[in-house]
């Protein structure tokens, strides 16, 4: 008999039933009053607002359901936790998000799951009202662009190197993120917090 086939489904099911519970009574362990997790996890977010009613309570948790980008590298879905370059993280520094965003995977011409654009999309375009790319002037010299519409028209046609649209794209990131930054070097309690946080980091 293959018990080790046995074992292994057994498992699995107990995870699939145990899991979404711990990740549900983390939202009440937080006392989290807003929940703001990509789609992926939107049943796990409802599952906490019906336990509301079960036990009774009126004020149930607001649920944020964002967007879910793609990882950095190439063929991933989306960002990992385990993988560090799958993703930009609040807390990188900004060489972190320069080497990150200069990795990339952003083939040109292509607009379909390039991480690059839709870091562009939605949280450049979702930040600042337009963007500047800096070239040389034998590569056409500076543009900037109002709406990400016509940032992906000309890159779909190559008109917009990856090689110019990254650097900006990482300057850009590192402006959204140094506020955060800032926050975490000049507050004591905040900084002690962020490296609590940074030992629990998943690696594999």
């Amino acid at each position: 008999v293959d018990t080790t086939a046995w074992y292994q489904r057994r498992v699995h099911g107990v995870a699939q039933a145990l899991y979404p519970c711990m990740q549900c009574s983390d939202i009440f362990f937080l006392k989290a009053d807003i929940c703001q997790l990509g789609m992926d996890q939107r049943k796990v977010n409802m599952l906490a607002r019906e336990y509301c009613d079960d036990i009774g309570v009126k004020e149930k948790p607001i649920i944020l359901s964002h967007h879910m980008l793609l990882g950095l590298k190439e063929g991933q879905e989306k960002a990992s936790k385990s993988d560090p370059d799958s993703a930009i993280f609040m807390e990188d520094d900004e060489k972190a998000v320069k080497d990150k965003v200069k990795k990339a995977f952003c083939p040109p011409g292509v607009v379909e799951k390039n991480p690059v654009l839709q870091y562009t999309k939605f949280i450049i375009f979702g930040y600042f009202k337009e963007l500047t790319i800096k070239r040389k002037p034998e590569n056409g010299g500076d543009v900037t662009y109002s709406t990400y519409e016509d940032l992906e028209k000309d890159f779909a046609s190559e008109k917009l190197h990856p090689g110019d649209l990254k650097p900006a794209v990482s300057d850009a990131i590192n402006r959204i993120i140094q506020p955060v930054r800032d926050h975490f070097n000049r507050d004591p309690e905040a900084k002690k917090l962020l490296e609590v946080v940074r030992q629990f980091r998943v690696t594999k």
